[in-house]
């Protein structure tokens, strides 16, 4: 076979010749021409009324070939659609799986094809259904009348079949409004392919999910308010009294649903800012790390919420303000306040706090030049995790004087080779600037 599609390369006329060897009274013959001629896929075009009458072929083997070598051709073979759909109610299940494949990579199907696929997703073998659903899938909003059908399918027995019918209705898009209650019913399935498509499917919907989200919000099952939570997250809702709905499952007695609340805030972005840091003031100890992470995830999306990060630096406990000081590192954003509590944090009586500050000031970098004083005294900290980060936000930050220079060459001797290795990089660092 490959020396046969070698020689067509070079000479396509030989294709004629490979389409005359599907009238051989020899079936082995007429199925290696079927072979080669949907090896060659779209070069094969003219092949597709020939491999058509090999469907009706009196070896099941040429039929099931010539279907996958018409779904090979892809669109060229539009004309065959009928007769494959005729193949999706044969006998023998290899053909009908190659027939719903075909009909899928041709990618264009009438009403009675869809019918005909709509019908097969009741096939008695689970790979079929499975099949069928991904080919209504590919054929995009032409499918919208098998949504019912897809709808039971996700109610399957099998998970592969669930998974293909979630899949199906995301590929049908945002004609799959119908599909809204059960979409939201499958986020209780027990498989987390099926609830990551299902999820997927209602966030392509849009708004018109949003109300079944939000019922889906009371669930008891956990799992459910999970998918729920992410489902909106990656809508990027805008509306305050939704986002304040969100925000109130960050006291969600599960962590996981907590940790979901967080991440869909964190994915709204700058909108879902004043409901976290109103929850912030009530908050306990792990929720208050939540918001902070989450804002800090929004990275420069998260500039109005400086002032509260600046405030929580001086007045939370250790930890909380530890995560105030890398946030406002992520956020990246220089002002005069942020530096300033920034500085100040280098001198802060917890080591955790002082090396969180130098981290921040490294992230912000060349604007946190107002910094390398305070910095340049913090290479002298007894602490070694703050020698090594204020020696790496001195090379970060790139101003390099003679004053700063000669302490870093100081650290080169530090007998901890972390630091001593990040003052080496700084000095390389600055030397290049």
């Amino acid at each position: 076979m490959d020396l046969v599609i070698a020689r067509i390369e070079k000479d396509p006329s030989i294709i004629k010749e490979v389409i005359k060897q599907l009238k051989s009274q020899i079936r082995s013959i007429r199925f290696n021409a079927t072979l080669v001629l949907g090896e060659l896929g779209q070069k094969a075009a003219e092949s597709t009324t020939y491999l058509m009458t090999c469907l009706e072929d009196e070896d099941w083997s040429v039929c099931r070939e010539a279907a996958r070598s018409l779904g090979k051709i892809g669109k060229a073979a539009e004309n065959a659609i009928p007769a494959l759909s005729k193949l999706l109610r044969d006998k023998e299940d290899s053909i009908r799986i190659a027939a719903a494949v075909a009909i899928g990579r041709i990618s264009t199907a009438k009403d009675e094809a869809i019918s005909c696929l709509a019908e097969a997703l009741c096939d008695k073998n689970e790979e079929m259904r499975a099949a069928v659903a991904r080919t209504l899938g590919n054929l995009g909003s032409n499918a919208y009348t098998s949504i019912p059908s897809l709808i039971l399918c996700l109610k399957d027995t099998s998970w592969t079949v669930r998974t293909a019918a979630a899949q199906a209705l995301s590929g049908i898009g945002k004609d799959s409004v119908k599909a809204i209650p059960m979409l939201a019913k499958t986020l209780e399935d027990k498989d987390w392919r099926v609830r990551y498509h299902a999820i997927n499917t209602l966030v392509k919907i849009g708004k018109d999910a949003i109300p079944a989200l939000l019922d889906a919000l009371n669930h008891k099952d956990s799992q459910v308010r999970k998918g729920a939570l992410e489902a909106l997250g990656e809508m990027r809702v805008s509306d305050p009294k939704i986002i304040e709905i969100i925000a109130s499952f960050l006291k969600d007695k599960v962590e996981g649903v907590r940790g979901k609340a967080a991440d869909a805030l964190r994915s709204i972005g700058k909108d879902a800012i004043p409901s976290l840091l109103t929850f912030f003031e009530s908050a306990n100890k792990e929720v208050k790390m939540l918001i902070i992470a989450a804002i800090g995830g929004m990275k420069m999306d998260a500039q109005d919420a400086i002032p509260a990060l600046i405030k929580v630096l001086q007045n939370e406990g250790t930890e909380i303000r530890a995560e105030a000081a890398l946030t406002l590192g992520k956020i990246g954003v220089a002002t005069k306040e942020v530096i300033f509590a920034l500085q100040h944090a280098l001198s802060d009586k917890s080591s955790i706090i002082r090396r969180e500050a130098a981290i921040a000031l490294g992230r912000i970098g060349p604007n946190a030049s107002a910094a390398v004083l305070a910095l340049m005294e913090a290479l002298k900290d007894k602490k070694p995790d703050v020698r090594w980060r204020a020696a790496e936000a001195l090379g970060k930050i790139g101003v390099g004087t003679t004053e700063i220079l000669s302490p870093l060459k100081d650290l080169i001797s530090d007998k901890f080779d972390y630091v001593a290795e990040a003052a080496q990089e700084a000095l390389d660092s600055l030397k290049n600037e």
